[in-house]
């Protein structure tokens, strides 16, 4: 019972920080169409994945009960710790390679190298993992509201 009320107060803290994120102002054409130029993104520091990582919110409030699509750029021999997510997570590689996983165990010899345009889906609550080798960009697009736990409380780059 205890491990279901710290979770449930670990997914609400998660996602009160995730709704400070959102959608930059965008060069939005007359009826609601989104379109930019991959060089029009504005990146910013996430503090839910440890540094250098970086977002850009393309559509979306993360904190939302809406559609999101964000892109996240991960820097040369970055490790993405086990963790989870409240929803779907569905991702595309852009440029790069992501080597990715499922499981609670961080494991390189498991994971799967994924390159640009692959995609995965996870389903919510499952466990996943992955790390880079060169720098890797990475598109995610859902519902929300998203969040996102760490199997391991001290992988949280929050807690520090």
């Amino acid at each position: 019972m205890k491990q279901v009320i710290f979770r449930s107060g670990l997914t609400a803290l998660l996602l009160a920080l995730c709704s400070t994120i959102h959608a930059a102002e965008l060069p939005y054409d007359g009826d609601g169409h989104i379109m930019l130029d991959p060089r029009e993104l504005q990146w910013q520091d996430i503090t839910s994945m440890a540094p250098p990582a970086k977002i850009a919110v393309i559509e979306g409030d993360l904190g939302s009960e809406e559609p999101f699509t964000f892109r996240l750029r991960l820097p040369p021999d970055y490790r993405i710790e086990p963790h989870t997510h409240p929803e779907y997570e569905r991702v595309t590689v852009i440029s790069g390679e992501l080597h990715f996983a499922h499981g609670e165990e961080f494991d390189r010899e498991r994971t799967r190298p994924l390159g640009p345009g692959a995609i995965a889906i996870m389903a919510p609550g499952e466990p996943m993992f992955g790390y880079t080798e060169r720098e890797t960009i990475i598109q995610l697009h859902g519902r929300g509201p998203w969040g996102i736990e760490y199997v391991n409380p001290e992988d949280d780059p929050r807690n520090e």
